[in-house]
């Protein structure tokens, strides 16, 4: 293949078939959080899991996919993003397919854990591939099409996870298990995807690759799982004071800010802490960054809702979450055309805004909220989400180097899968830790339970209406039963209340940033900024944030860069 796309300005020639591909090799990362969250209710009933192991079974995925971004967009800069991309594919449909067999949730959090040190390779290198293939105008409508397919994944996941959960036959003779096949999905998709990036995708890889950053990765990780666990362990103990939960939370804390520092210092530093003084960066960040914190939880949060409060099947509680889908597909891939018109600003403060009311919607949920007003606060919800994470990843992958593509999206990937951690974290230990104490005074009536069983009663929604179950079928009088289970799913409403209340102070937290600190910046153009466009002057240190003038900046020395490579090759 001709190298002369690189340097033309044109973009390459099978750039939207790479496109397909990636975003194919996209969806499988995507699809397994969400898939796992519709059958979380299922696994916990199966493997006999505590609230906190559900979460860990979630966070040990997320917290391994956000540590390990950078290291991985490095690696890709360095020995080849398509190597790496493949790799992580292979790797990623191994570990799920043997994960499907779990018999205990230790079992499962482990290769949950393989799944997300993998998974990490597949995200930053489909950004940072389709940076280097599209020239800057046809940037912003590529990632908008990447975004969407992300949001669409992430509400589609509940649609297909209760499918197969609806049909627990079509794989329990080969796992056992009833929810084995939300992992077996993604062998398939693995093999298209990796056929697709074998025969489309081409190498590509920085000429000038940084160091690898082994310090500042194993104190990343630490950090976050010493804060992580932290606010877990909340869960157990309901109690935020305690001081195996005060500690670790201060531990983690003072780990990833001495990261932070030492990171801003180093001379290969694989999270580019100088990318935050940008504030059309670091503004936008912080502000997706809640958008997905807030996210994260509520897709946490509402399957319980659905098949346990509601009675829903896991395949009508999956379709529950399908406006959601419907909304970001339709807003993600137009959204670059509303920001040509109006610019990223308007755009991302409006879209916060739609998300903010449809969660105010929400805090008023009760046990009999017409089905028809939740899928239409759902349409509302996803409409919002796509006009903010799509123009956020976009005015964020527009600043960054050309040169350091995958390290550099790497940071904002990083810094977003963080929040959602924190998200699922947070929003499920408060979760946790509200249902219990609203539950107690439900559970104390049933005299007939011994305290330890009222205290396991006490974890969850699922553990509460098991418990009620079996005391009925030990002599539980019938009408004691069904007014305990409705004080349990009132309890249950109450925490869930709480929840989304945080959910919608973070979200409106968010608009409150884009519309005050965002700088005025307009989407590049054709014939503009970027690739073949004119080459302006350098930009002052005092302008750091004219993104269009540092993108030009950047895309020329990307151009140069390639231009001595090719004619190296060619020599």
């Amino acid at each position: 293949m001709d190298d002369r796309w690189m340097t033309t300005g044109e973009g390459h020639p099978r750039r939207w078939r790479i496109l397909a591909v990636l975003v194919v090799s996209l969806l499988m990362t995507v699809l397994d959080n969400s898939v796992l969250n519709i059958a979380l209710p299922t696994m916990q009933r199966d493997l006999h899991a505590s609230q906190s192991d559900l979460v860990w079974a979630v966070d040990s995925y997320v917290l391994a996919f956000a540590a390990l971004l950078f290291t991985w967009g490095v690696l890709g800069d360095r020995i080849g993003r398509k190597k790496v991309l493949l790799t992580g594919m292979l790797v990623f449909g191994a570990a799920s397919a043997t994960a499907a067999f779990s018999s205990s949730t230790g079992m499962l959090i482990s290769m949950r854990t393989i799944m997300g040190i993998v998974g990490a390779a597949v995200l930053p290198t489909t950004l940072a591939i389709i940076t280097v293939v599209f020239p800057p105008h046809e940037r912003g409508r590529a990632i908008g099409m990447w975004a969407g397919a992300v949001g669409g994944a992430i509400a589609l996941g509940p649609v297909l996870g209760g499918l197969l959960l609806e049909h627990p036959e079509w794989t329990h003779w080969l796992t056992g298990n009833d929810w084995g096949s939300v992992f077996l999905i993604n062998v398939p998709i693995v093999i298209i995807g990796a056929t697709g990036i074998w025969r489309e995708v081409p190498e590509t890889r920085n000429p000038h690759p940084g160091r690898l950053d082994i310090t500042g990765l194993v104190v990343s990780v630490v950090g976050l799982v010493s804060l992580v666990y932290g606010i877990i362990h909340a869960s157990q103990t309901q109690s935020w004071t305690d001081r195996m939960v005060v500690i670790p939370i201060i531990v983690g804390v003072l780990i990833l800010a001495g990261f932070v520092i030492t990171e801003a210092r180093s001379d290969h530093a694989s999270f580019d802490v100088s990318l935050f003084r940008n504030r059309g960066y670091s503004v936008s960040l912080t502000a997706v960054s809640l958008a997905f914190f807030a996210m994260s939880g509520v897709t946490f949060t509402l399957p319980f809702y659905f098949q346990v409060v509601r009675g829903y099947s896991t395949l009508a509680a999956g379709f529950a979450f399908l406006p959601f889908a419907v909304g970001q597909l339709l807003a993600a891939p137009r959204s670059a055309r509303m920001v040509g018109r109006f610019g990223f600003r308007p755009v991302m403060t409006v879209g916060l805004l739609i998300v903010s009311t449809a969660l105010l919607l929400l805090t008023r949920l009760s046990i009999d909220t017409p089905i028809w007003q939740l899928l239409l606060i759902f349409f509302i919800y996803g409409l919002g989400m796509g006009n903010v994470m799509a123009p956020g990843t976009s005015l964020m992958q527009n600043v960054l180097p050309l040169a350091r593509a995958g390290a550099g999206s790497a940071v904002q990937n990083t810094v977003r899968q963080v929040a959602g951690a924190l998200g699922i974290a947070i929003i499920g230990t408060v979760l946790s830790t509200q249902y219990s104490n609203a539950v107690a005074p439900v559970l104390d009536r049933l005299s007939m339970l011994p305290g330890s069983v009222r205290g396991l009663a006490s974890q969850s929604i699922v553990t509460t209406q098991a418990v009620i179950t079996q005391a009925q079928a030990q002599g539980l009088p019938a009408s004691a039963a069904t007014s305990a289970t409705a004080g349990a799913f009132d309890a249950f409403i109450t925490a869930t209340h709480v929840t989304l209340t945080i959910s919608f102070v973070a979200l409106f937290l968010g608009a409150i940033l884009i519309a005050t600190l965002l700088p005025k910046i307009q989407a590049p153009t054709q014939g503009g900024a970027g690739h073949g466009g004119p080459r302006p002057a350098a930009p002052s240190p005092a302008n750091a944030d004219d993104t269009n003038t540092l993108m030009q900046r950047e895309a020329d020395a990307y151009a140069a860069e390639l231009a001595e490579e090719v004619d190296g090759r060619e020599s």
